[in-house]
């Protein structure tokens, strides 16, 4: 007999899979940087960070690429961040990022990662990302990329300003609290479902699914799907989402941008002293 749908209609032998999932992180998963650190130089010609934030955010940046900061300190990031966005006006980010976001990220776009959400839908998977960035910036991406949903980190807002407090981290356990809400409430079954990413930090979200892969792992990833039995893919292919994904958006349309997600490019400082505080550690 064939099993039913999520809506409880038995589905047909040939019927699309909409029972399962793709979840995918952002950063060095789908786009080749860090979605939080590509913001600094906007933000500084707006006034919101000043020119050593935005040096020690390109510091952080090269940072990134090489390394990937532990769970302790991508905490003490998340407390930095949210503590330096505080009083920052809603409308005045959303404004420098809607001018923004299609030049920075639009070149970013992995062409092995649009190749593997183009396959996923055409096996009837939903596909979502899931990151810890800000939901203003990981959604216009979402809907560049023509994904189903997004999950991401949201901040507080308190009459129109960001008040310092964060509603949802969407980072580590976090994300698979949310993996799991979407899962009932769409009727996924986890065990059939699939997820993409490229850091250690990640490593519950993707023991949370049935086929988890690593993207790009960090070293420690790298290890754990080594030992796990997990695949280990490579992207390394950049290229214009516009010229990737025909129809995509226009950078006037992109207007949903970016609290969390795009006030966390500060945490480019941020990254480069909790790292830089970490190794004068270690060489004592």
């Amino acid at each position: 007999m064939t099993p039913p749908g999520r809506d409880g209609v038995p589905r047909s032998a040939g019927a699309a899979d909409t029972s399962v999932a793709a979840f995918f992180d952002l950063d060095k998963t789908i786009i080749a940087k860090s979605s939080t650190l590509a913001f600094s130089r906007p933000f500084f010609d707006e006034g919101l960070i000043n020119r050593r934030a935005v040096l020690k955010s390109s510091y952080a940046q090269f940072l990134f690429l090489l390394t990937a900061a532990d769970r302790d300190q991508v905490e003490r990031l998340r407390r930095h961040v949210t503590q330096m966005c505080a009083g920052w006006d809603v409308d005045q980010v959303r404004g420098i990022v809607a001018e923004t976001l299609h030049d920075i990220v639009d070149p970013l776009v992995f062409a092995e990662a649009t190749d593997l959400i183009a396959g996923h839908r055409a096996r009837g998977h939903d596909v979502v990302i899931v990151s810890a960035s800000g939901s203003e910036i990981v959604e216009p991406i979402g809907e560049m990329l023509g994904v189903d949903t997004t999950v991401a980190s949201r901040m507080e807002v308190v009459d129109g300003h960001y008040s310092g407090e964060v509603e949802f981290y969407c980072y580590g356990d976090g994300k698979v609290t949310a993996m799991e809400e979407l899962a009932a409430r769409r009727g996924y079954d986890l065990e059939a479902c699939f997820a993409y990413s490229d850091s250690i930090t990640d490593l519950p979200m993707l023991a949370a699914v049935g086929h988890p892969t690593a993207v790009n792992p960090d070293r420690q990833l790298r290890r754990a799907a080594a030992t796990h039995g997990w695949p280990v893919l490579t992207f390394s292919r950049p290229v214009s989402l516009r010229e990737r994904i025909p129809g995509a958006p226009s950078r006037g349309t992109l207007t949903g941008a970016a609290a969390v997600g795009v006030g966390a490019v500060v945490a480019g400082g941020l990254t480069y002293a909790a790292l830089h505080k970490g190794r004068n550690r270690k060489s004592r």
